[in-house]
């Protein structure tokens, strides 16, 4: 418990910094973050009913209820859609990405969250206008091009230090153990861990690392990392258990 106390005030103070160079709250980004990943379990609010009405318009993503809801299933962890690592495969729908909207202002992009584009993309009936803003602070200003990190073919970092990667890893194992296996995101037949998904999927990872877990306080994100220390992290990620 002392090993997470202090990386919440490392934390803190790093992103107190982070807000005095911008002016713009880094904890609202990251929250934006979290509603992008999954904007139920972030708010702690039940599903609404049915699938997403824009999820008629594919028919190649077979998924149904809560994941139709969710931004990522639809743009991707990588924030590109059909043009990124949901290209293919059983998440792929055919729908744009997100990353072309940063050059809009927070306020096009809210307009857009609240349906000014398509009136069936409208979230303003379940998300407030504090979560709609956090969103569009996400959008604009914490998604980034993951092609410039990630080998997609590979399925690896594009480059690596993996002392430098354990170096970083020292904060995270306060939670997830030396080994990454003292948190299972599945279940104990079909164990989870974040070597496993780092193998899997690096996009996911990324987006967490930078963002943190929706509705889990105890996963904060990590937005101060800089490009290099986050390929050392995957880098070294990728080393520890599967299973």
């Amino acid at each position: 418990m002392r090993g997470f106390w202090f990386v919440a005030l490392l934390l803190g103070s790093l992103l107190l910094a982070a807000q005095g160079q911008t002016g713009i709250d880094p904890w609202r980004i990251q929250r934006g973050g979290q509603l992008y990943d999954h904007w139920i379990k972030a708010k702690g609010v039940q599903t609404p009913a049915g699938d997403h009405p824009l999820w008629a318009l594919q028919t190649t993503n077979t998924r149904k209820g809560t994941d139709t809801w969710r931004c990522k299933e639809c743009h991707g962890w990588d924030y590109l859609g059909k043009d990124g690592a949901y290209g293919s495969g059983s998440h792929y729908t055919g729908f744009v990405g997100v990353l072309q909207v940063r050059g809009k202002t927070h306020e096009e992009i809210v307009a857009l969250l609240k349906g000014a584009s398509n009136p069936k993309h409208d979230f303003s009936p379940y998300l407030s206008q504090e979560d709609l803003e956090d969103l569009a602070l996400f959008l604009k200003y914490g998604t980034l091009d993951m092609r410039t990190l990630i080998d997609y073919k590979a399925k690896k970092p594009l480059r690596g230090d993996l002392v430098a990667g354990k170096a970083v890893y020292r904060v995270c194992a306060s939670c997830h153990g030396q080994d990454g296996r003292a948190v299972n995101f599945s279940t104990p037949e079909n164990p989870e861990y974040v070597g496993t998904l780092a193998k899997e999927n690096l996009q996911e990872v990324l987006h967490k690392v930078l963002n943190g877990q929706p509705g889990n306080f105890v996963m904060p994100g990590f937005s101060f990392l800089s490009p290099a220390q986050l390929q050392d992290l995957l880098s070294y990620l990728q080393t520890l258990p599967e299973k």
